[in-house]
């Protein structure tokens, strides 16, 4: 089939053109000119382009250093000693694009548009242990006289074969080139378009990254949102600086506590929660301080407004977040089980999870995982089967009364359960707790914020108020907070 369709609901809304058709398309553009570097999984993008046609106007070279000493001669050597790095990855782009730019004229090739692709993978092992990743890239111009634009992306296999994984990189690599070329302009669209004729049960993109004179307007939190919206990757994760970071980098055998809340704003229960909770960590044996990393999760049914996903609303939590110097995790993970699954993909730590009251009671509500043949018995098990501990924050009941682990009351028939887990020491109150914070709600907060009410900025950490009304985040309105004192 030379074509798909791309279907919205029921109604074909464009077709797809064959991986062909886009290597040929790009093959027969007079002015797009460039270098393939492909290293771990064989020439298997550049294959498409010397199949399709016309490719001596296209492709200057096409290379695969996969002997490491020559790929070191070539690219130098990486701190680390590692071959499929983000750092690698960048030094073969511009490797390969300072080359075109010596060794060819300007003068000869005024409109020539040039480009550099790039890749550095693994596939999976002989043991299959092991799926394999890599990082895939593309250094390119869309004006002669323009600066170079970059995209750069990770990626995970998720077959279990050698073959298919390479057939995989190979139609990926064409949609990326394609798409930088003739989609820089929609970059979501762009990113939808990666899997062009590839399947999410084949290829999993975890991380993205857009720079360059025509992406200066992207903010790539927005496209990481993109990713896990789209079905994509599970989780991205942006550290204290705002910036996109690889999620297996980070976790790589940390002790983890993680904290989930809807952060909208903020507020000081949250990083009061956050301070007693860390300190209880790593008071726990065999967490070290320097190998602790703290999470702050939203989950995308957090980021939901009237069931469409506001990406304004977004960018204004992790900013806050990450003004108070926290790294932040969105994920499409509902039940915490899940959540703890993820993180032990990339870690054998310590993990901790910081919740409040209510939190633990959900936990403990079947209805949730009614879709696990195993029930609730599988996810607790799924959850509670390494050695994890909840650090439970506490509210105040309907009488003013503090509820905690001692008192908190679960459906009946979870109530052995939450016994059993309570009495092996699973979850632990946190004591030294703020009693003023217990009658602080973000949704309070943020009622407050958008009706022009004073008052809230006390609820708040230090800073975070100054950014809410300097930046008008969260509908703050200066017109409705005179209005509302005026009247």
């Amino acid at each position: 089939m030379d074509k798909e369709t791309r279907i919205k609901g029921d109604r074909a809304i464009e077709h797809i053109p064959a991986t062909k058709d886009k290597a040929l398309r790009i093959n027969l553009n007079e002015n797009i000119y460039g270098t393939f570097a492909e290293i771990g999984a064989g020439q298997e993008t550049v294959r498409h382009f010397f199949r399709a046609g016309g490719s001596s106007g296209t492709i200057a070279k096409a290379m695969s250093a996969y002997d490491k000493d020559f790929s070191d001669a070539i690219y130098g050597i990486e701190d680390d000693g590692r071959y499929v790095t983000e750092s690698r990855l960048k030094k073969m782009l511009a490797h390969e694009t300072n080359l075109m730019e010596k060794r060819l004229s300007r003068e000869k090739h005024p409109s020539k548009l040039f480009f550099s692709y790039a890749n550095t993978v693994a596939t999976i092992d002989f043991a299959k242990q092991f799926k394999g990743h890599g990082w895939v890239g593309i250094r390119y111009q869309l004006d002669p006289d323009e600066d170079y634009n970059d995209i750069i992306i990770h990626i995970r296999f998720k077959e279990t074969d050698a073959r298919l994984q390479q057939e995989t990189l190979g139609i990926l690599g064409v949609n990326l080139i394609y798409g930088a070329f003739y989609k820089f302009h929609e970059p979501k669209k762009l990113l939808r378009y990666l899997y062009d004729h590839l399947d999410k049960d084949q290829l999993e993109i975890d991380t993205i990254n857009f720079s360059g004179p025509r992406f200066s307007h992207i903010d790539n939190r927005l496209m990481s949102l993109q990713l896990v919206k789209n079905g994509m990757t599970d989780a991205v994760m942006f550290d204290p600086q705002g910036n996109n970071v690889l999620p297996a980098a980070i976790l790589y055998k940390k002790n983890i506590l993680a904290l989930r809340g809807s952060f909208r704003p903020v507020t000081k229960v949250n990083m009061d929660m956050y301070e007693h909770s860390l300190n209880m960590f790593l008071a726990e044996n065999k967490v070290d301080k320097d190998n602790t990393l703290v999470v702050f999760e939203i989950t995308l049914s957090n980021l939901r407004s009237e069931g469409e996903i506001d990406e304004r609303d977004f960018m204004d939590r992790a900013e806050l977040l990450c003004s108070l110097g926290q790294t932040v995790m969105i994920s499409n993970f509902q039940e915490y089980y899940r959540v703890v699954e993820y993180f032990s993909a990339y870690t054998k730590a310590r993990m901790g999870l910081a919740m409040g009251v209510n939190n633990l009671v959900d936990i403990f509500d079947e209805k949730y995982y009614r879709h696990l043949s195993g029930g609730i018995l599988e996810a607790f098990g799924k959850l509670f089967y390494r050695d994890l501990k909840v650090f439970l924050y506490p509210m105040l009941g309907d009488d003013g009364e503090v509820i905690n682990s001692e008192n908190l009351k679960v459906h009946p028939r979870m109530k052995e359960l939450y016994k059993f887990f309570k009495f092996n020491g699973k979850v632990v109150d946190i004591e030294g707790f703020d009693l003023h914070n217990l009658q602080v709600f973000s949704r309070e907060v943020l009622k407050m914020i958008s009706q022009g009410k004073t008052g809230w900025e006390s609820m708040l950490p230090a800073g975070i108020a100054e950014l809410i009304k300097k930046d008008q985040l969260f509908g703050y309105d200066p017109n409705k907070v005179l209005e509302e004192s005026n009247s």
